[in-house]
């Protein structure tokens, strides 16, 4: 187990739960508030959690893996798997709900804090995506379907959103409608070799 393996063998909504849930709370109100990476350190965490520090330090160890837990934690299961018979429909929907939630000013602030921090924390904003993935190209080989490799998809498909996403500015919200889903239906027609979309 890894350092960010917080309440493993402890009771369920116990004293470790409690702590771990207000670490995670006070990295992403002060991730939220704009702290800049420098800034961000566990004791400056964990004062706004109410905890010592060397109780964070002790679960954590450092402020990387701290960071990696809580994007891992805010990252996993917030996007369902489709299953809409087909990969280019599959592909089409996934990726239309993972460039909404990255429009969300929180996530895109914890994702910054995260990449600042270093490897492991940077990992853990696209390991559930690629997970994701995988259960997507899994279904299409069932249907006996020829797929891409994971890291074709990540390249044609998620890379764009998270560049678009982290490096460039928000496009202006028409009525405060969805994000772009003709830019993923292009993406995903380059990607599988035509720009039809056959999502439902």
């Amino acid at each position: 187990m890894g350092a960010n393996d917080v309440g493993t063998g402890s009771r369920p909504g116990g004293r470790s739960a409690r702590v771990r849930a207000a670490v995670h709370r006070a990295v992403q109100d002060l991730v939220a508030e704009g702290v800049l990476t420098e800034d961000l350190t566990i004791p400056v965490v964990a004062a706004r959690a109410g905890v010592h520090a060397t109780t964070v330090y002790r679960r954590w160890g450092s402020l990387a893996e701290l960071l990696a837990a809580v994007a891992e934690h805010r990252f996993t299961g917030d996007v369902i798997v489709p299953d809409t018979g087909g990969l280019a429909g599959d592909l089409e929907r996934w990726a239309s709900d993972v460039a909404r939630d990255l429009t969300d000013p929180d996530t895109l602030a914890l994702m910054r804090a995260s990449i600042g921090a270093g490897e492991a924390a940077s990992c853990a904003c696209t390991g559930d995506r690629r997970a994701q993935i995988t259960a997507m190209l899994d279904h299409e080989r069932r249907r006996g379907g020829d797929v891409p490799e994971v890291d074709t998809v990540v390249d044609g498909v998620l890379a764009p959103l998270y560049y678009r996403a982290l490096f460039e500015p928000a496009p202006a919200q028409h009525d405060g409608g969805p994000a772009p889903d003709a830019r993923v239906r292009a993406l995903v027609g380059n990607l599988l070799g035509s720009q039809v979309s056959v999502s439902p």
